[in-house]
C-alpha cells in the first residue's frame, strides 16, 4: 500500500512538473519566429544601407552637375554683358 502510494505521489509529482514546465514545441516556434525576423531586419538593414550609397552617389551628381550648371549661366552671363558693350559701343559711333 505504501509502495502504491509513493508510486502514485512520484507520478503526480511528474505530472504536475511536465504541465507545469516549459513547453518545448511553444519556445522552438518562438525561436523560429524571432530568427526570422532578425534575418528580415538584416536584410532590410542591408537594403537600406546599399539606397543610402546609392543616394550618397546620386547626390554627388547632382553637386557637380549644378557646378556645371552654375559655371555655363556664368559664361552665359558674360556673352551677354559682352553682346550689351558691343551694342552700346556700335550704337555710341
Amino acid at each position: 500500500m505504501k509502495t502504491l502510494a509513493g508510486i502514485l505521489g512520484i507520478l503526480a509529482v511528474a505530472g504536475a512538473l511536465s504541465a507545469c514546465g516549459p513547453d518545448m514545441k511553444v519556445i522552438q516556434e518562438n525561436t523560429n519566429r524571432a530568427q526570422a525576423a532578425a534575418s528580415k531586419a538584416e536584410s532590410d538593414a542591408s537594403a537600406a544601407e546599399s539606397s543610402a550609397t546609392a543616394a550618397e552617389v546620386a547626390a554627388k551628381k547632382a553637386s557637380e552637375e549644378a557646378s556645371g550648371a552654375e559655371d555655363s549661366a556664368r559664361r552665359a552671363n558674360d556673352a551677354v554683358s559682352r553682346l550689351e558693350a558691343a551694342f552700346a559701343t556700335s550704337v555710341t559711333k
